[in-house]
């Protein structure tokens, strides 16, 4: 008797526990580090940190513009182009090139 006591206590205290976890752990509230280029919305900035672009001639432009990993870049607008700056230049990208370029979200200075 004691032990069917014992276990529906233990029972009791893990839902509790779950419950405090839920409660602390999957409501809080939380930020995105990093996205494709295509998400930042006008004046936000991030440094790229990935290109998956596999059309040769298009990634060897980019990279002549400076369009290269570590390099900042900042979205000046989005419609009807997607308009980008790096290395205070200005460039005019197609949305399937800007879905490649990941960036690390940085603060707008």
């Amino acid at each position: 008797m004691k032990i069917l006591f014992i276990l529906a206590w233990i029972k009791l205290f893990s839902k509790v526990l779950y419950n405090l976890y839920l409660l602390l752990f999957m409501f809080t509230p939380f930020t995105i580090k990093g996205c494709s280029l295509e998400l930042l919305k006008p004046a936000e900035k991030g440094i790229i940190t990935f290109c998956n672009i596999t059309h040769e001639q298009i990634r060897k432009q980019l990279l002549e513009t400076g369009v290269d990993i570590g390099n900042k870049i900042t979205v000046i607008q989005k419609f009807p182009v997607l308009q980008i700056k790096v290395n205070d230049i200005n460039i005019a990208i197609n949305i399937e090139t800007a879905r490649a370029i990941y960036v690390r979200i940085i603060d707008n200075e």
